[in-house]
């Protein structure tokens, strides 16, 4: 392997990943990682400002993978493995120079989800597969892409997630002491109503003790910590309290036992085609969570660096991070938006940051692990709390209804089967009906225009000067203002048989407007051409353009209908039909 750090590349057997901005699917493998660049002017100054950030990220990440992990199911050890391992290969593969890589809270639900239906096996498979997925939309240039995805569903299935999240904690936060607590939502809560009267009263003091104290923290500081503050402070007050005796509030190490303090050994799993179809659906949701989280993390980094975010490298590094964490026990892990932006307001700016980031939670696990053990289960409930306060985006919610009652419709129904279902069926349903409304709207925007005895060819332009061209009886001019695709394709062919009452000699199809067309749309095109040949009447195109001529060519509709009968401009097309027109007449007489 050749690392050349003046030239930002990488080279590797068979494959050479090159600086190309290439965005076709065939193009290059954009692969340049942040770090190599970074490295090349790098000095003290540089370093010192990563330094403090690093630091201070490692701090803030601390109590948040902590949370992840054991509201994910697992333990907090394993939090901090995959922030430790993910979070210093994202930093050192990603395409984005500060992005801060670990397990979120979007992951919670669907590895919750994992654990309770195919176990810790599953988990891992799922989360490498999701890896591997991730690997190939970068390696395809899948990266810019995949920020398409519509708002309303990343807002719609973000707040069922942050619901989710919310009605995980609520056991812990009052201390109702249940055990084997239903997954579904609607179960959960129905459990919840019902035990109401045994909260633990000391507990849910706890639990909002800490919780004045993570919303206070950033009124004094925004720099500051909450969460973080939140655990020393309240880890301590419930020491004393628990040593006094009289009252004991559940710690993790009441739940957990004594926390292992060394690197698990990587471990294998068992892939074959049976479990890769059982799990494929899972791996599907983690991979384009985890991409939309990430992408959407480096966007808002670039928006407050100026930077600007290779996305496929982004998505190689993500993917290359989940397909190594299950080695070793690890969940899904992806960018952090929070402790993203943490790192840039404390002056981060290479990936160096990230990577003392990761270092910072290594030596925190190998040495401090049993003060972790002291953390109280209300605490680590008040902030997953407020982490699911701060996913919820009401306000961008209240925003989204004011806008058109399809945006209202996706957000509402990718939020309701998040919550009731499952964060997997969401997206897939949720990301179906935004393709139904879209096709819809397409179709709503896009008008075929008719016309006869006479047609301005400035008409639908800016234009000034209008040239008014005569059209002869019996040709009939087709306006196809869109894409020529297979929901207008239809559409087209009931006009043109709602028009057949009385047959015209030529027919004209006008298409300067069309971006593009399908195989749909060539199907009834040739379609078209061969019925009208068929009747005796001819069929002449106009202002097609670069891209639909070729793929006209490709069809061989050129050959069918003629080459002189593709015309450029509409002034030649109406001139030939005309023509012809004249020449049945003469024929006939």
């Amino acid at each position: 392997m050749h690392l050349d750090f003046q030239n930002g590349t990488i080279t590797l057997p068979f494959i050479t990943f090159l600086k190309d901005k290439d965005m076709h699917l065939s193009g290059p493998v954009d692969f340049r990682p942040k770090l190599f660049s970074a490295l090349r002017n790098y000095d003290a100054k540089r370093f010192k400002s990563d330094l403090i950030a690093g630091i201070v990220v490692g701090i803030v990440a601390l109590p948040l993978a902590i949370a992840f992990g054991i509201a994910s199911g697992v333990s907090p050890t394993v939090g901090l493995i995959t922030a430790i391992i993910g979070g210093f290969m994202v930093s050192a593969l990603g395409g984005c120079s500060v992005q801060i890589g670990g397990p979120t809270g979007a992951f919670i639900v669907i590895v919750y989800n994992i654990i309770a239906t195919y176990g810790l096996q599953g988990l891992a498979i799922a989360t490498f597969m999701a890896g591997v997925i991730l690997v190939m939309l970068g390696v395809f240039h899948l990266g810019t892409v995949i920020k398409f995805i519509p708002y309303p569903i990343v807002v719609g299935f973000t707040a069922g997630i942050a619901l989710t999240i919310f009605s995980t904690q609520i056991n812990d936060f009052f201390g109702l002491g249940l055990k084997d607590i239903p997954s579904e939502f609607l179960p959960k809560w129905g459990e919840y109503i019902r035990n109401f009267g045994n909260i633990d009263w000391t507990t849910l003091a706890v639990g909002v003790f800490s919780l004045l104290i993570i919303i206070a923290t950033p009124k004094i500081s925004k720099k500051l910590p909450g969460a973080l503050i939140a655990i020393i402070i309240v880890t301590i007050a419930v020491w004393f309290l628990n040593s006094a005796g009289g009252f004991h509030v559940e710690t993790i190490g009441d739940r957990f036992g004594a926390l292992p303090t060394d690197i698990p050994q990587p471990h294998g799993f068992e892939l074959n085609m049976a479990t890769i179809n059982l799990l494929l659906p899972s791996a599907f949701t983690i991979a384009i969570l985890g991409a939309i989280e990430s992408l959407l993390s480096s966007t808002v980094a670039d928006g407050v660096t100026g930077s600007r975010t290779n996305s496929n490298t982004e998505l190689i590094g993500q993917g290359l991070a989940n397909i190594t964490v299950p080695f070793f026990g690890g969940i899904p892990v992806t960018g952090a938006i929070a402790r993203t932006m943490t790192n840039i307001t404390n002056g981060g700016r290479t990936p160096v940051a990230g990577i003392i980031h990761a270092v910072v939670l290594l030596l925190i696990f190998l040495f401090l692990m049993p003060l972790i053990n002291l953390v109280p289960m209300a605490t680590l409930a008040a902030v997953l709390i407020m982490v699911s306060y701060n996913m919820s985006g009401w306000r961008t919610i209240k925003a989204i209804l004011k806008n058109p009652k399809s945006d209202v419709t996706v957000l509402a129904v990718t939020f309701l089967l998040t919550v009731i279902f499952d964060l997997t069926i969401a997206i897939e349903i949720g990301l179906l009906l935004a393709i139904i409304l879209f096709l819809r709207r397409v179709m709503e925007n896009t008008q075929i225009k008719v016309y006869s005895e006479q047609l301005d060819v400035a008409e639908g332009s800016e234009a000034t000067v209008h040239e008014v061209l005569d059209v002869a009886p019996g040709v009939e001019v087709y306006e196809i203002d869109g894409p020529f695709f297979f929901g207008i394709a239809t559409k087209f062919d009931e006009l043109m048989r709602n028009s057949m009452a009385t047959k015209p000699i030529v027919r004209i199809l006008r298409m300067r407007k069309v971006p593009f067309i399908d195989a749909t749309g060539v199907h009834n095109l040739e379609i078209l051409i061969k019925s009208s040949k068929s009747e005796g009447i001819h069929v002449v195109l106009s202002g097609v353009n670069e891209n639909v001529h070729r793929v006209l060519d490709n069809a061989r509709i050129e050959e069918l209908i003629g080459k002189k009968n593709i015309c450029d401009h509409i002034t030649k097309a109406v001139a030939m039909a005309n023509s012809i027109v004249a020449e049945t007449h003469a024929t006939k007489a």
